[in-house]
């Protein structure tokens, strides 16, 4: 999935003279970043790509002559690389339909805070390495057990359970499939702490709720979590689950790296379900969510992990993996339909 580079050669595209400069300075104060061409619409940028030969492209949506998403379906169909979308929060529901066309994630545009601009770098150099011909390939492997014909997979209903997932960079994608093959009756409810930047929440979850016949809300403190729902983390809160079986969001702590955070949730999840909870870890950077998948297991719950070959970056699922803490690893294909068998769908 991954393949080395020395210098990150970058295509900005965005109908904003002003945003692609403030792009092109924050990239070209790194010394392995160079910013090899600019376009202000879809169609300059496919003109540009065979041009230049960019490792990675930021694209904007809302542009003239050709905008962003059909910019990108043209692209990954003809000359797949990784692209980022870099959007304002007005057209964040657009931006996450972009990823739904092969775009790799989505980030707000940048401004000059520090965290905002480290953001950004770190986007462009974790991306840019992705092969994204054979990514497309691993995430585009059809289903083994579509939800209409999955009477064989039944066992035993779980008893008031729960599926607690955790992701970051590459994650929207696998949400989007895998709820997207999960039938009406699936019998618990689903919690999902996905890094993603603030105010980014409800674009997500508005998308989310076009791809699933499940109910996708923004969690919101104090209710109490029923099956037929998937709670998506606020981008602003922490969330944990109360012995109540009710959401509760609060304030990041000083020690809360990623946000928001992967290990609160699934701590929560393992404390309050024990053998009853299946956590997924899925496609992302860093170590969130390691030490609670540990926490699950440890309680007795089922622990489950994307494979590399389906993740965009196979990292925070990656030590999960290596430290002992996963039951199975799947490929992304595959997690429905062991989801529904865990769950026990009738």
């Amino acid at each position: 999935m991954i393949k080395p580079k020395e210098n990150i050669r970058v295509l900005l595209v965005d109908d904003s003279e002003l945003v692609r400069a403030m792009i092109r300075d924050i990239l070209e104060s790194e010394p392995d970043i160079s910013v090899v061409a600019e376009a202000g619409n879809g169609k300059e940028a496919i003109e540009k790509i065979a041009r230049f030969k960019p490792d990675i492209v930021t694209m904007d949506i809302e542009m003239p002559v050709m905008g962003g998403l059909e910019a990108i379906e043209l692209i990954i169909s003809e000359n797949p690389l990784p692209i980022l979308v870099v959007t304002a929060l007005t057209g964040v529901r657009t931006a996450f339909a972009a990823v739904s066309k092969g775009a790799l994630d989505v980030i707000e545009k940048p401004d000059i805070s520090p965290e905002n601009v480290r953001s950004l770098i770190k986007k462009i150099r974790l991306l840019s390495k992705v092969d994204v011909a054979t990514h497309l390939l691993a995430m585009n492997r059809p289903a083994a057990a579509p939800v209409a014909h999955v009477t064989s997979l039944r066992k035993k209903p779980s008893l008031g359970g729960v599926v607690a997932i955790a992701s970051s960079t590459g994650g929207p994608h696998c949400i989007h499939n895998i709820l997207s093959h999960l039938p009406a009756n699936f019998p618990v409810p689903i919690i999902i702490t996905q890094h993603i930047a603030e105010g980014f929440t409800q674009g997500m979850v508005d998308w989310l709720n076009t791809a699933t016949p499940l109910k996708v809300n923004v969690a919101a403190s104090g209710v109490v979590i029923e099956a037929g729902n998937v709670y998506v983390n606020p981008a602003e809160n922490t969330m944990r689950i109360t012995e109540q079986g009710m959401i509760h969001l609060g304030a990041f702590e000083a020690n809360d790296v990623y946000h928001p955070s992967c290990n609160t949730m699934l701590s929560s999840v393992a404390s309050v379900f024990r053998e009853r909870a299946i956590g997924l870890i899925m496609s992302g950077m860093g170590n969130d969510g390691v030490a609670g998948m540990q926490a699950i297991k440890s309680a007795g719950g089922t622990t489950l992990a994307q494979d590399a070959g389906s993740s965009v970056v196979y990292g925070m699922n990656r030590l999960a993996v290596e430290g002992g803490h996963i039951l199975k690893v799947i490929p992304l294909s595959m997690i429905p339909a062991e989801l529904i068998r865990r769950t026990g769908v009738k």
